[in-house]
């Protein structure tokens, strides 16, 4: 009789957990999951809003820098990668979170490339900018607008000197690692009449090739393309063969 019962309760069991294929159909929509051998290139997506110190609300879709910089030193320290391809499809967010992303991004020894899909907004930018190479969408946009303070403000010259101040490393860092000048990034900063209710400017994907702060309009095969032939001559050059 309590053989027959943990049989039945066996059964009911089955019946209550989803099978693998109901599960996948749940989870993903689809049956069947593309699987990926071994790569040599490592993925970052960079997708929301940029959280930095605050904790955003749940509903919000967030990158968290404390999961994005533990990413870049294992993917800097990993023999077996050679290259790191960055997804960015963000509205900004933590100014000095993005910009600790986009240095660390610009300073590893590996090649890197940006691939702008949907938006690189606010903070983003710098990151967008921050890698070897970098692509933009042709439908994808980047908002180009002041640094803006949340929270108390206390009305004194200091706390517009400190914003002042951010803002210019933000400049300076975007016009260090991209072609544009920093009069015209400046100028798109502070335009009047192209946003509705605020400054600054909507720059869509080949203008933002044309003012000199992406590289090239292109999607995700030319990016992994571009990705692939910077980490050939990467070898390359680890190999001690002349490049000309």
């Amino acid at each position: 009789m309590n053989e027959r019962m943990s049989d039945t309760q066996q059964d009911e069991q089955k019946e209550q957990k989803p099978s693998g294929i109901v599960e996948k159909i749940q989870q993903l929509g689809q049956t069947n999951v593309a699987q990926m051998e071994q790569s040599n290139i490592h993925v970052v997506t960079i997708i929301g809003q940029i959280e930095g110190h605050m904790q955003l609300p749940p509903q919000n879709k967030t990158t968290k820098y404390e999961h994005i910089i533990p990413q870049l030193v294992a993917a800097e320290q990993n023999p077996k990668l050679e290259g790191m391809l960055v997804i960015l499809n963000t509205v900004g967010g933590d100014v000095e979170a993005g910009l600790a992303i986009a240095e660390m991004i610009s300073t590893m020894s590996k090649p890197t490339v940006t691939l702008v899909l949907g938006g690189g907004h606010s903070i983003g930018v710098p990151i967008a900018v921050a890698s070897n190479y970098s692509y933009i969408a042709e439908t994808a946009t980047m908002t180009i607008h002041p640094v803006r303070l949340t929270g108390l403000v206390i009305g004194v010259p200091q706390t517009f000197e400190y914003l002042d101040k951010m803002q210019e490393r933000v400049i300076k860092f975007v016009t260090n690692n991209s072609t544009i000048t920093e009069e015209k990034f400046k100028e798109l900063m502070f335009s009047k009449g192209n946003l509705t209710r605020d400054i600054g400017t909507n720059v869509v994907g080949p203008d933002a090739v044309k003012y000199g702060i992406i590289n090239e309009v292109g999607g995700i095969g030319q990016a992994i393309a571009k990705l692939n032939e910077l980490i050939e001559k990467n070898r390359n050059v680890d190999g001690g063969e002349i490049m000309q």
